[in-house]
């Protein structure tokens, strides 16, 4: 299944714990879209999140946010797994 890695921006910064609380949303509303989130990073003080995710697509990736949480992604890229 192909993976992707979204880019979320938050004006005024991020904390971690706003994030835990999304992506524990997330993996109770994945399996509705076939997806699976995999990883985050988390950017604090720039208010940038990163997250990886196993989906048929990138809609079906998106779609999850937007259930979950409503934090949809600025972009999303398909990406390779690399060493």
């Amino acid at each position: 299944m192909p993976l992707y890695m979204d880019i979320h921006s938050i004006e005024g910064g991020v904390s971690v714990d706003d994030v835990v609380k999304a992506h524990v949303a997330d993996l109770q509303t994945q399996s509705r879209y076939d997806v699976s989130y995999l990883r985050y990073w988390v950017d604090e003080a720039r208010g940038k999140i990163f997250c990886l995710a196993e989906a048929p697509s990138a809609e079906a990736a998106a779609a999850v946010h937007r259930e979950a949480h409503g934090l949809v992604a600025d972009e999303i890229y398909q990406v390779q797994e690399g060493s």
